[in-house]
């Protein structure tokens, strides 16, 4: 986001983040790709990866047509190349939350079978992956002010500040994570279809990628990038989008 802006750095690493999300498990889960259900899904990251690629281009357009001014007034340090292998890494790290809430299977049938209900079986999965994400970054930011001696930061601040970057951090936080609470609890429906479960991991990227793409319209990211470029965005979403659509049709 610091370098490509919310619209275009989300899109690039959550889009990358569906793909490899809902393929990895497949794939460590020895499923053929290009037969039966394995190529309905394939099909459907194909999909989501060239509404990715299009908002991409969109996003080259944007760089292209607008002046050096134009982009530091959307985005204060804008650089295409940089931001792209950044979201691209992260997209694909990111990734690997997919592979710990599919290893965490057996801990949802065992909640299924102690009685606990559909709806809430997969909580202590995404506790336990989020809790490994938490000690990550923890041990990361706690080394990084221990090297830049910034820790002091924290207690130094006056007035109110400290205490709206807590609240808000806890907001971000809760929000976060409420989209994995919608996961797990959208899963309980999908049962029926092992495609679209399977798929479920994309489908919620790509709805993230939508709404990102919004609040940069609204934080007036693309301003200045012209008509051409906003209709590519447009057309870039709409693919994404057809994804879903396209995957829940064969499945009827």
């Amino acid at each position: 986001m610091r370098y490509l802006g919310v619209a275009l750095g989300q899109s690039i690493a959550l889009g990358t983040c569906a793909a490899f999300g809902t393929l990895f498990p497949a794939l460590f889960a020895g499923k053929d790709l290009l037969h039966g259900e394995g190529l309905m899904l394939l099909t459907g990251v194909s999909i989501t990866l060239a509404g990715i690629a299009v908002i991409g281009y969109a996003g080259s357009l944007r760089s292209r047509h607008m002046t050096e001014e134009e982009k530091r007034a959307a985005v204060k340090d804008f650089a295409l190349t940089k931001g792209l292998l950044v979201a691209l890494l992260a997209g694909v790290m990111s990734a690997c939350f997919a592979l710990g809430l599919d290893a965490g299977t057996p801990i949802k049938e065992a909640a299924l079978a102690g009685g606990v209900e559909a709806l809430y079986a997969g909580l202590p999965v995404i506790f336990l992956v989020t809790l490994g994400g938490f000690l990550t970054n923890a041990c990361y930011c706690i080394q990084q002010h221990i090297r830049n001696k910034t820790g002091k930061e924290f207690f130094s601040v006056k007035g109110n500040v400290l205490l709206n970057n807590v609240l808000f951090c806890a907001l971000a936080g809760v929000l976060w994570y409420s989209q994995f609470f919608g996961l797990e609890m959208g899963k309980s429906f999908l049962t029926g279809s092992p495609v679209l479960l399977a798929f479920s991991w994309s489908i919620l990227m790509s709805l993230n990628v939508t709404f990102s793409n919004v609040w940069g319209i609204l934080l007036k990211e693309w301003k200045g990038a012209g008509t051409p470029t906003i209709a590519v965005l447009i057309a870039g979403l709409l693919i994404l989008i057809s994804s879903i659509v396209v995957v829940a049709m064969v499945q009827q």
